[in-house]
């Protein structure tokens, strides 16, 4: 189901420290500066993800920057969510908060169940995995909405 690229893609799931950051920067990585891209939460009650980071830095993309941010946040520093060509949710409460959001613009929403690994295994090993796959099923959920890469992971 490979579409053209939107000119913008704004990512959400719910606290923005885990799924969408890293949807966010596999997306700049994958298709550079082909399309605009943001990622915002529910809540920003949390800071980015420390296996969030490790595991993006592995394919050469860098979060450690990355501030968390909310949807209320993004509206108060004038970002309009009617800017955006596609919203991608990641979690179905970031989906509810989109739709909410959204029913008033003619704007795209699509939903990706993608797994929240955080509390999924013990220990730095098995977690790791656990983010991977996540990271993962991101990047190849991707290739599959826009195709090939425009830029490649490492």
């Amino acid at each position: 189901m490979t579409q053209e690229l939107p000119q913008s893609v704004l990512f959400c799931c719910d606290h923005n420290a885990v799924r969408s950051p890293m949807a966010e920067g596999l997306m700049k990585q994958m298709y550079g500066m082909d399309v605009y891209v943001q990622s915002v939460g529910v809540k920003n009650d949390l800071e980015i993800d420390g296996y969030s980071i490790a595991v993006c830095q592995e394919l050469g993309v860098e979060l450690s920057r990355h501030r968390s941010r909310s949807f209320d946040e993004m509206e108060n520093w004038g970002d309009d969510l009617s800017s955006f060509d596609l919203v991608i949710a990641l979690s179905p409460a970031s989906q509810r908060r989109a739709l909410e959001l959204t029913r008033f613009f003619h704007l795209d929403v699509e939903y990706w169940p993608i797994l929240d690994p955080t509390g999924l295994a013990e220990g730095r090993e098995a977690t790791l995995t656990q983010f991977r796959a996540a990271r993962d099923q991101i990047a190849e959920r991707l290739r599959k909405r826009f195709g090939p890469p425009t830029q490649s992971l490492l």
